[in-house]
């Protein structure tokens, strides 16, 4: 089968597994008149939903072992667990945002959605619309790349997912090295220098010989 001929056959399963980088590829394909915008725009916002429930139901159910083993391997310690549940009861909305801007917090931030047992039908609004306005966005992008370098389809999609992958990677290790630096507060401390509070020497107090 070929992939230009039916763009749509890969694309849910591409965007569970690479969102961003699939969705600007997609939107090549769009500018360069291979796919059509709305089917296109509607199987991301969906495989997006579907992806990010999966998540949530993880979170949902972590007092379970499997689930409890599985999250532990993905990197979710308690600390960072509770943090997010934190960050979710304060607000839902922005946490999701802020992950749908930044992909790599998807994980913890969707999980922690699970864990602090959010309405599902609350999450799944906020999700869906986050999904929706990001995914129009990056396909924009893309269609507007692809209508300008649409000589060779093939290599402008290999091109733009490369690029988009490299760039989620930059930030998410530019996250992971500002998370993982010691604050000034809990550095080691360091030794204070003695003050001029002690009491002076008299001479009468040396010892005479």
């Amino acid at each position: 089968m070929n992939l230009f001929e039916h763009p749509y056959a890969l694309l849910g399963p591409l965007v569970l597994v690479e969102g961003p980088a699939a969705t600007v590829t997609a939107g090549s394909l769009v500018g360069a008149g291979l796919a059509r915008f709305w089917p296109v725009w509607l199987i991301v916002v969906l495989a997006d939903l579907a992806g990010d429930s999966v998540l949530y139901l993880l979170g949902r159910f972590s007092h379970q072992r499997r689930a409890a083993v599985l999250l532990t391997r993905m990197g979710l310690t308690d600390e960072r667990r509770a943090r997010f549940t934190a960050a979710v009861t304060r607000s839902l909305p922005r946490l999701v945002l802020t992950a749908k801007v930044a992909d790599f917090l998807a994980i913890p931030a969707y999980v922690a959605a699970g864990v602090a047992r959010v309405p599902y039908q609350r999450f799944a609004a906020w999700v869906a619309a986050g999904a929706a306005v990001r995914g129009a966005v990056l396909l924009g992008l893309g269609a507007l790349i692809g209508s300008r370098f649409h000589g060779n389809v093939l290599l402008l999609t290999s091109c733009v997912a490369v690029a988009a992958l490299l760039l989620q990677f930059g930030f998410q290790r530019l996250f992971k090295k500002r998370e993982g630096r010691p604050c000034a507060s809990s550095s080691v401390p360091r030794p204070t220098p003695r003050t001029s509070t002690a009491l002076p020497i008299l001479l009468s107090d040396s010892p005479t010989r």
